[in-house]
C-alpha cells in the first residue's frame, strides 16, 4: 500500500468524542443549554487544549462567523436536519434545537476522554459556564484569531490560534508537524482496517 502524505493533513473529526464533550458540558449545565453557548464552550475547550497540549479535543475545524468562532462540524450537527437512516451518534444523545436550546437526551459516556481532558472540561465550565451566550460571544469576539466575516465565514487555522496564544514560529511548526504525523498515522490505520474488511 502506497500512501502520499501531504502537508497539512488534518485529523478526522471525531463525532463520538465531540458528543461526549458536549454531553459533559450539558450535564454540568443541568441537561440543557443554548446551542450558541455550547459551541463557544466547545471552542474554548479546544483552544485551551491546543495551547496547552498542542492538540485539540474534538478535532473539529474552526471558522469565524458573525457570532464568533464556531466548530464547523458541531455547528452542522446541531443545525442541519438529520438524514433519515443515517447513523448519528450526536443525534442519539443531544436533541435538535428548540428555541435555540439543545437538551441532553442521554449521557454519551466518557470512554474517549482522558482524565486530563475531563479536568479541562471542568476548568472551562468553571471559568465560563456562568456566562450567558451573549457574554461568551463578546468574549470570543475579543480573541485575536477571530475575524469579522461580515455575514460569511472565514476559516480559523490551527496556526492562527497558536499565534494568538503567543507561540513562537518554532513551536507552531512543531505542533503542525506533530498533528500532520498523527493525521497520517490515523489515515494509515483506517486504510489498513478498510483493506482487511
Amino acid at each position: 500500500m502506497s500512501v502520499t502524505i501531504t502537508p497539512k493533513m488534518r485529523l478526522p473529526f471525531n463525532e463520538s468524542k465531540a458528543t461526549q464533550v458536549a454531553s459533559r458540558f450539558l450535564v454540568l449545565r443541568g441537561g440543557h443549554m443554548n446551542y450558541l453557548k455550547l459551541i463557544k464552550l466547545l471552542y474554548l475547550l479546544d483552544r485551551a487544549a491546543l495551547l496547552k497540549w498542542g492538540r485539540t479535543v474534538t478535532t473539529d475545524r474552526y471558522v469565524s462567523m458573525d457570532q464568533g468562532p464556531v466548530l464547523s462540524r458541531v455547528y452542522d450537527l446541531i443545525c442541519d436536519e438529520s438524514k433519515p437512516g443515517a447513523p448519528a451518534f450526536w443525534r442519539d444523545h443531544i436533541s435538535e434545537p428548540i428555541n435555540h436550546e439543545v437538551r441532553l437526551l442521554k449521557p454519551a459516556g466518557d470512554d474517549e476522554l482522558s482524565p486530563a481532558e475531563e479536568d479541562l472540561i471542568q476548568e472551562i465550565f468553571e471559568e465560563h459556564g456562568h456566562k450567558n451566550r451573549w457574554a461568551l460571544r463578546d468574549f470570543c469576539h475579543a480573541l485575536p484569531e477571530w475575524q469579522d466575516p461580515d455575514g460569511s465565514s472565514i476559516p480559523i487555522q490551527i496556526r492562527d490560534i497558536l499565534k494568538a496564544g503567543d507561540k513562537t514560529a518554532a513551536e507552531i511548526a512543531g505542533v503542525e508537524n506533530e498533528l500532520d504525523s498523527l493525521a497520517a498515522v490515523q489515515w494509515l490505520v483506517s486504510a489498513k482496517r478498510d483493506e482487511l474488511r
